[in-house]
């Protein structure tokens, strides 16, 4: 294997030049309990002391059994103001999170820990956040409390998205619940449905011409997903549900009566991230290391056909993470190389540059305002803001033991949030086992101070490595609960 021919420095840095491709060795697929996609190069997504990646269909307690994120986590019990354990009993989950001390700031608020299993999905919505475990359950969180639970009765969740009071989750099984909130009791979840449903199943399972070979000597019928969901997304318009899977190929379905509209092959490998775009355009990422763009064209009877537009990228490690921001002109791709690319829109996408600011693999994107999260196998969060034509990285949320593996941010709606200053409310899941919650400001991390009361040790020291304008600071929440490393350029 040869070494990586990447060049330029590993700090927060935007490259305007084009990926420089690395060379790897065979193509390897990480276990489905862990990273839940198909890596490219098992050196940089792995740490050090994990000198292989086991095979997707190998058991939970291979090699990643010894993991440093398997260690029981320190956050275990509470330890902001003796707050009680979670509100559900025989829940697995215990809340800590920081009383409210009436001043913004970019840091730790608090966590969500559970107390056995991993974290591989979060959506949030206003006050409310559903996260989903290797359990089989999903939790749904309010206001930083446990406040309801429901069972899914099959695979590990990897993906949660929410439609209005519809929630839909992808399974490690191939299918796609579909959730209702009850209209007496929002606590209540009840499951309305699964996709494909059993009547189309059947349906479609009677008619020769609706099967297609998935591999040699296996047929199955074309509305079914045949591997792991990976990734969920919204159409523009909220009409259509877009999945991605492992079979390579995504997916569409109509919402309103739970139809497979149309199946593609979309890539020689595992579809790691599907998400809708803007005008029509539906973006996939692959562990071929191609990012795709695909033109929805409506047809008869509601009917769509989606038709192979560009590649944008195509490279030698895999392509983990996609997403659109919040203003839908700009798509970023995470990679297992460590680094996000952004293509901007205008008559037509152009690549915008490349972020570096981590040291393994990019695992989980997410958008808020004129900010971007990107989470990393390094255990770290690098918080960037797009400026022009460039991006600052204004923040590095470090607190986790283990790989982050799925984030989501809403705007945070309070006094302290102003059209000056907006605050957002970013909830990071790992394989350490919690859920974080964090407050990030907009601001340049120069103009913040700390907040009144905090501890005496409290002091900035500068980065003598690296720009004068960098900083570093522990989290002004908890002593030794994290840290956060400001920067601007």
């Amino acid at each position: 294997m040869k070494k990586n021919s990447r060049t330029g420095k590993k700090d927060m840095a935007t490259e305007t030049s084009t990926t420089r491709r690395q060379t790897f060795g065979n193509m390897l697929q990480s276990d489905s309990q862990e990273y839940s996609f198909r890596l490219s190069s098992t050196a940089d997504a792995i740490p050090e002391n994990q000198d292989r990646t086991p095979s997707r269909t190998s058991d939970i307690s291979s090699t990643y059994s010894t993991a440093p994120w398997e260690s029981p986590s320190p956050y275990s019990t509470p330890s902001w103001g003796g707050q009680p354990l979670s509100p559900l009993s025989k829940s697995p989950w215990s809340s800590q999170v920081q009383s409210e001390n009436g001043y913004s700031y970019t840091g730790l608020m608090g966590s969500l820990v559970r107390e056995e299993g991993h974290i591989y999905s979060l959506a949030a919505s206003g006050d409310l956040l559903y996260t989903g475990s290797d359990s089989k359950n999903i939790r749904v969180w309010k206001n930083q409390k446990e406040f309801s639970g429901f069972k899914c009765n099959s695979g590990l969740v990897k993906a949660i998205i929410m439609a209005g009071d519809r929630i839909f989750s992808g399974h490690q099984d191939g299918k796609i619940r579909v959730w209702m909130v009850s209209r007496k009791d929002p606590s209540i979840h009840k499951r309305i449905g699964t996709l494909p449903t059993f009547r189309d199943t059947v349906k479609s399972s009677l008619n020769p011409k609706n099967y297609v070979e998935i591999r040699r000597h296996r047929n199955a019928i074309w509305i079914k997903h045949v591997d792991a969901i990976s990734s969920l997304s919204l159409s523009e318009d909220k009409s259509l549900l877009y999945s991605g899977s492992w079979d390579k190929t995504f997916k569409v379905w109509r919402i309103n009566d739970s139809k497979c509209l149309e199946s593609i092959d979309a890539h020689d490998d595992a579809v790691n991230s599907v998400v809708s775009g803007f005008n029509g355009l539906v973006f996939t990422g692959s562990a071929d290391g191609t990012v795709k763009v695909w033109r929805r064209e409506m047809q008869v009877k509601g009917s769509t056909k989606h038709i192979f537009s560009q590649i944008l990228l195509k490279q030698d490690c895999a392509i983990t993470s996609l997403a659109v921001d919040a203003s839908a002109t700009v798509l970023y791709s995470g990679s297992s190389d460590g680094l996000v690319n952004f293509w901007e829109r205008g008559n037509s996408l152009s690549h915008g540059g490349v972020l570096r600011g981590h040291k393994l693999a990019v695992l989980c994107l997410a958008t808020a305002g004129t900010l971007v999260f990107s989470g990393s196998a390094d255990t770290n969060i690098c918080v960037w803001r797009k400026e022009g034509d460039s991006h600052i990285c204004l923040s590095v949320l470090s607190g986790h033991s283990g790989p982050v593996k799925c984030l989501a941010a809403e705007e945070e709606k309070g006094e302290y949030s102003s059209e000056f200053d907006r605050h957002y409310v970013v909830y990071s899941g790992s394989l350490d086992k919690s859920v974080k919650i964090w407050r990030v400001s907009a601001l340049t991390a120069a103009a913040m101070q700390p907040p009144p009361g905090a501890p005496l040790h409290f002091q900035p020291e500068i980065n003598r490595s690296a720009s004068p304008t960098n900083i570093s600071a522990r989290s002004f929440s908890q002593e030794g609960t994290g840290s956060v490393s400001h920067g601007a350029k």
